[in-house]
């Protein structure tokens, strides 16, 4: 029996030890697809475990500049000045489409809240402060606006993907803010409360009444907080689905090197705040790691991308998907 024992603790030893682990780490706009997508795939091959932290975007970056990860992910394209500070070139995978989606705290409201683009900026700016202003009653006549109730401001305190696309979209339609505040994964907010990753702006605006403030859009599903509709370029009142986001994509010049924003895109029926997310990984890569990460990024571009759409986020045009497992066929693993 003892000889037994001893036969099974080794093969568990060889067993455990066989198993690689991945690190990744970055934006909490994909987390709750990422986590599905892990667990998943390490069904399909039991001999890697892929851990991956939400930090944010910038701190995802960082952290694989640095090579204290074997992969980053970020809403936001890396900048030039970024992509130059890596050893080996790094490259943009894009994995599905999602949407930013303006939520809100506003009890017996009694229906669907509508934003222009010049009243989400003057609110974000805090032009706007009390929920009964003259242009959102006018947007919204039928509404039970609450009178004489100030506005709480909630946006990202860290270094934010899904605040990249905000801004993104707030510099596009109002020059204003362009030249003010500017855009990026950090920005110094004029009015708000401050909240790390999609889940603490989440927290921040359900814990306040009054509140309004900008979350990935399968946060707000999974704790059914309302979302308002935003005017689009076709002048239309679009909320943010699976199809809307679809179509902001389904008109876009993705270049080559897929860094791209597809915020405030023509089309009908297309939602203005619609982003590709990335995971980025180094274009060569050693041994066993950089092997696995293409088989992993292979089965993202399959079976992986049915997935998307029962978290609420949209899956590559498919014209997309081939280019990116061409791209992904040419990652040199030495």
């Amino acid at each position: 029996m003892r000889i037994l024992a001893v036969v099974l603790v080794c093969v568990f030893t060889q067993f455990a030890s066989a198993e690689l682990l991945i690190n990744g780490a970055g934006a909490s706009f994909p987390y709750p697809l990422y986590s599905k997508w892990f667990a998943e795939y390490a069904k399909i091959d039991k001999s890697v475990k892929i851990n991956y932290q939400s930090i944010g975007s910038g701190g995802g970056i960082r952290q694989f500049l640095k090579g204290t990860t074997d992969f980053g992910a970020s809403d936001a394209p890396m900048k030039d000045t970024e992509l130059k500070k890596a050893k080996t070139p790094i490259l943009h995978i894009p994995t599905v489409l999602g949407a930013v989606c303006v939520s809100y705290n506003l009890q017996g409201l009694g229906g669907e809240l509508k934003l222009t683009p010049q009243v989400l900026v003057e609110i974000f700016s805090g032009k706007i402060q009390k929920w009964d202003n003259k242009k959102i009653k006018k947007l919204n006549p039928a509404l039970n606006l609450p009178k004489d109730t100030y506005i709480i401001v909630a946006h990202r305190s860290d270094g934010s993907g899904t605040t990249a696309v905000f801004t993104d979209y707030l510099a596009k339609v109002s020059p204003a803010w362009k030249k003010n505040y500017g855009y990026g994964k950090g920005i110094k907010w004029p009015v708000g409360l401050g909240g790390k990753g999609n889940e603490g702006v989440t927290g921040l605006i359900k814990n306040n009444p009054g509140s309004i403030g900008y979350i990935e859009m399968t946060y707000a599903v999974a704790n059914k907080m309302p979302v308002a509709a935003l005017k689009n370029r076709e002048g239309e009142f679009v909320g943010p689905t699976e199809e809307s986001v679809a179509k902001a994509a389904a008109g876009a010049e993705i270049p080559q090197d897929y860094r791209t924003s597809i915020t405030d895109a023509a089309g009908k029926g297309s939602y203005p705040l619609a982003a590709f997310t990335y995971l980025l990984v180094s274009s060569e890569m050693d041994g066993p790691k950089g092997e696995k990460i293409v088989e992993f990024l292979k089965w993202a571009m399959g079976p992986g991308q049915k997935l998307a759409g029962p978290l609420h986020y949209s899956p590559l045009p498919k014209t997309l998907t081939e280019r990116v497992k061409q791209t992904v066929a040419q990652i040199k693993v030495k």
